[in-house]
């Protein structure tokens, strides 16, 4: 049993990190709520204990302080709605007389959120003095916030010094993530495919090469497949292309080779005249793209080549779309993969997906409900699988 899941939160304040920078549209409407929804199970259950919960979350990227723009006051109706009609508490700052008024006349089965912890600038800054000030409102610390895991931030990891091992620790978001990742990287069955996909390969340098020691296969599809493409001599018109990261792509293709690991490149793309949603489509061999033509989706022989590979897998993480998949004709090859992924699991796969546009995509496809498991944190997943130390996660091991 987890460290959470033991902890009995009777008459406890829990003082709980949580991942609510959620995007908003001119009226204030919630437009996507997968990160409030995401952290629902941990505030229940510590509701459930007979526990009080004080949550802080940052929010946008205010610059100049206070602002209604950036201001946490916006999710209190739906966040009510998400824990089934509970009142939730409003504090007009994180650190001010009114959170700790607030704070301290709270009782068992209350809901606090304070205002946004980024009107302060201690807050980015890894202020110590600042994080003692937050820590004063709880009795324990939950971090639940994988998505900011990545940032030595106040909240996410400096304020863990002032909390004993016991009363740290990580909500149910943050374990099943980090159980997640844990087992694709340490412990992955084997035939283990990594779906690599996007438009940079700067961006997946780091990850790829961390996964060239674990992996038995790496796909990689979107803009950075033709990058590699080019490297080895391809002729890819006018198609994404890091002309500085030739070398590294050759680099990696000799690694590969050397540690007996099979990257595939996609042997067909469809292609268009120009980069827009009514361009004009064709198809042609990735490594012979006509000039003046650009590669934005895999072709259907790729499709067919990846989706056996990944077929035949069991262990699966899938970072970064194979074409741009929010334009209807270039999204057949993300489509496809998301398929394949599904079909994968429901035969015993293990699946992984993060990174903003994987999942995007398979909540575009209506397949989050068929892998094994969607991260929430874009940023940390990558840093995590690059073999980094995230300062959210060591804050509470250590």
């Amino acid at each position: 049993m987890s460290a959470f899941s033991a902890y009995n939160f009777r008459n406890q304040k829990a003082l709980v990190r949580v991942d609510f920078n959620v995007p908003l549209d001119e009226k204030f409407v919630i437009t996507d709520d997968t990160r409030m929804k995401a952290a629902v199970p941990t505030i229940k259950k510590i509701l459930a204990d007979g526990g009080m919960v004080i949550l802080m979350s940052h929010f946008g990227r205010p610059k100049d302080g206070p602002s209604d723009k950036y201001s946490l006051k916006h999710l209190i109706k739906h966040l009510s709605e998400l824990l089934g009609g509970t009142t939730v508490l409003f504090a007009n700052d994180c650190t001010g007389e009114q959170a700790y008024l607030t704070a301290s006349m709270m009782r068992p089965g209350e809901v606090l959120l304070l205002e946004n912890l980024r009107f302060h600038p201690e807050e980015e800054k890894g202020d110590v003095k600042f994080a003692e000030k937050l820590s004063k409102l709880g009795d324990v610390w939950v971090n639940d916030a994988f998505g900011t895991a990545h940032r030595a931030h106040a909240s996410t990891a400096v304020i863990a010094q002032f909390f004993p091992a016991d009363k740290k620790m990580f909500g149910l978001l943050m374990e099943g993530e980090v159980a997640s990742a844990e087992k694709v990287l340490h412990s992955a069955q084997k035939p283990f495919v990594a779906i690599i996909g996007g438009a940079k390969v700067s961006d997946k340098i780091l990850i790829i090469e961390n996964l060239l020691d674990r992996a038995t296969d790496i796909i990689i599809g979107g803009g950075m497949a033709y990058t590699f493409m080019k490297a080895e001599g391809g002729k890819i018109g006018n198609s994404l292309c890091e002309e500085d990261r030739l070398e590294t792509a050759r680099e990696i293709l000799k690694k590969a080779r050397e540690k007996n690991v099979c990257i595939h490149l996609p042997s067909d793309s469809v292609i268009a005249d120009k980069f827009s949603a009514e361009a004009q489509t064709s198809a042609a061999p990735s490594n012979n793209i006509p000039d003046g033509w650009m590669g934005l989706d895999i072709g259907a022989n790729a499709c067919e080549q990846f989706c056996n590979v990944i077929k035949h897998s069991k262990t699966i993480l899938w970072n970064g779309p194979m074409g741009v998949f929010e334009m209807p004709k270039f999204q057949h090859g993300t489509k496809a993969v998301a398929v394949a992924i599904a079909e994968a699991t429901q035969k015993g796969a293990f699946s992984l997906v993060g990174g903003g546009d994987s999942v995007a995509a398979v909540n575009q496809f209506g397949f989050a409900g068929k892998v094994s498991y969607v991260s929430t944190g874009g940023g940390a997943m990558l840093e995590y699988f690059e073999g980094k130390t995230l300062p959210g996660i060591a804050a509470v091991q250590s």
